[in-house]
């Protein structure tokens, strides 16, 4: 998980649970956890879990051993390097981006959930190896990033791609800004 996340985070993540979370105040406040990202019974498990089947599977892409693989535990895309954010504590998807970045030059990321792809986008914004693309809720939302404008600094520069879209969209229009926007990315 230190491949993305500070190792002091993660060491947090590890050692934090319902006994100690009291002491640890100072650190809750931090690393962001707490409101919307608790402390459980199994929380370093569980980020064990997610992180392990997407990294798993970016593996075995890697490897040629599968066409597709699903972590039906990850898209945890909220993460970021040092602080949880958004129901995230181990951005997955980062992780397994960086180890299929081992065998492969470049990573297309596709986000299609309602809320913005901020830590994903965030952990390779300066990047040209990452094209980060996100259609998402626009306005005052959560994580409340991803402007249209939001387009990558540096090498990155033109590597994010943002589509905020409105309340109302229907498969039909969704289709007819999605599939023009893939192609012209592709």
């Amino acid at each position: 998980m230190t491949q993305f996340h500070s190792d002091e985070y993660i060491s947090f993540l590890k050692s934090v649970n319902l006994e100690n979370m009291y002491k640890s105040t100072k650190q809750m406040n931090q690393f962001n956890v707490g409101d919307d990202c608790p402390v459980f019974d199994g929380l370093y498990q569980f980020c064990q879990f997610s992180a392990g089947g997407s990294i798993g599977s970016a593996i075995k892409l890697n490897h040629n051993e599968t066409d597709i693989a699903v972590n039906w535990a990850g898209g945890l895309h909220h993460a970021k390097k040092s602080g949880a954010s958004g129901f995230c504590y181990v951005n997955d998807i980062v992780l397994a981006i960086l180890e299929l970045l081992k065998y492969h030059p470049r990573v297309l990321y596709i986000d299609i959930d309602i809320h913005h792809g901020d830590g994903v986008e965030e952990a390779f914004y300066t990047t040209d190896r990452v094209m980060c693309v996100s259609f998402h809720k626009f306005g005052e939302y959560f994580p409340g990033t991803g402007d249209i404008r939001d387009v990558g600094a540096g090498k990155g520069k033109h590597y994010s791609v943002n589509f905020p879209l409105k309340d109302g969209v229907d498969d039909f229009n969704y289709e007819n800004v999605f599939k023009p926007v893939i192609q012209k990315v592709i």
